[in-house]
Formats: structure tokens, sequence, C-alpha cells
């Protein structure tokens, strides 16, 4: 796997030598590493910027790494979770596990399996998201749309240009049909890492879409916004 654009991973620790180690060999490997050093400072993180995976560990300041994991899974944020303790009682990583971990690790940790779950976790994540993708011309309910020359023709026979933006977003909603696609899926296809756009300018988008491609904008049937989730596109044939 190349180095390039390999993940974007929260590393969350309060330890600071062991901190600076594992930024570093992350960094080495080709990773892109964001840090934090007590849990509201995660959880923070988590809701300004997308991760493929959360490196964290439980004994935390101000919040620990098992109300970290509660919290980010209360948003419907499905970012792997790597959990590190220095406990090795059995309950500890069940209530990990239990509260949404996806796996876990003690301390004093072999570096090697360190990096090799990581790559596990990020790639398996990856694999789950990555949808079969459409062609560059799709139609719908009389819509037709150009994704590369970002056209579209509607239903009543309009022309529409699309920006750069609205071609991507609607791309993605498209290539997972009639499954919700969360915010932070959209932020890393669409808007890349760093850029945080509000829920209204995602559902000005969605506005938008019904406006060109729906007969009745105020009844859609094929853009849907889902509350405190994300959104979906839904193509299925009328009875």
């Amino acid at each position: 796997m190349s180095t390039e654009g390999k993940g974007n991973i929260l590393l969350v620790e309060d330890e600071e030598n062991l901190h600076e180690a594992l930024k570093l060999n992350l960094e080495i490997e080709g990773y892109s590493v964001t840090s934090a050093f007590n849990g509201t400072e995660a959880l923070k993180a988590i809701q300004a910027e997308y991760f493929d995976l959360v490196i964290l560990d439980i004994m935390l300041p101000e919040l620990d790494g098992i109300g970290v994991t509660e919290g980010i899974r209360i948003q419907h944020i499905d970012v792997p979770i790597l959990i590190l303790s220095a406990k090795s009682s059995g309950s500890d990583r069940v209530l990990g596990l239990k509260k949404g971990a996806d796996d876990y690790l003690t301390k004093p940790f072999n570096l090697e399996e360190l990096l090799l779950r990581v790559d596990i976790l990020i790639r398996k994540n990856k694999k789950m998201q990555d949808k079969e993708t459409v062609g560059e011309h799709y139609e719908f309910g009389g819509n037709r749309i150009d994704f590369n020359a970002q056209e579209a023709v509607t239903w009543n026979e309009q022309p529409v240009q699309l920006s750069k933006k609205e071609a991507m977003l609607l791309k993605l909603l498209i290539e997972n049909k009639n499954d919700v696609v969360t915010r932070e899926k959209i932020l890393q296809v669409v808007w890349g890492y760093n850029v945080y756009p509000t829920t209204r300018t995602i559902d000005n988008f969605i506005l938008n879409f019904r406006k060109y491609f729906e007969q009745d904008s105020r009844s859609p049937r094929y853009f849907h916004s889902v509350r405190g989730v994300g959104y979906k596109f839904t193509d299925t044939p009328m009875n």
C-alpha cells in the first residue's frame, strides 16, 4: 500500500513521551496524525475533522477513554477506535468493546503489533465504506447527470450547471443509493479532511438537488435528510 493518503489518525494519549514516539512512528508509516491530550480535546477534534482511526488511551484527564468512546458512538460516528490501556483486567477490556471500541492493546505493547492493527482497522473500514462506483453518466426519474462535465438535464428538460462540490456530493449519494451517508463521510469525500461545513451548508446542497431533480420539492422522492445522522438518495421503482 502506498503511503500517500494512507489515513488520517487521531492520537489521544496524555503521556507525552509515548505520544511523541507513537506520532513519529505513525508519520514514518505515512499516516497523517492529529494530537489530543485529554478526552475533551478528543471529542472536539472528532467534531471538527474526519478520521480513519482513533487511537485512544483509557486513562485520560477530564474525560476517560471509555467516556470518549461513548461520546463518539452517541453521535453516530462509526470511525474505528483502538483503545490503549495500562489496565490488563478483562472487565476493562469488555467495557471498552461494549461501548463501541473496535480493538484493544494493553501497555506495554509491541510497536510492530500496534502498526499492524492500525493498518488492519483502516483497511477494513475503507473496504466497508467503498461502494460500487457509478460511471460518468447517471439517469433517474427522467433526470440525466454528466458528472464529468458537471452538467445535468432535469426531468422537465431544464439544463443545470453543477458546481464541483454539488457533482461530488451527488455522486457520493448515488453511489450509496438507499443507504444513509453520514456527515462525516460527506466531510471526508467532498470537503476534504480539514474544512468543516455546517449542517446548514449540506442541507442547502440537498435543497438545491430537490429543486433541480424532484417533481415536487416539498415531498421529495429522491433526496432525504435523516436528522442527526446524514443524508440519503433513494431511487426505487414506483409501484
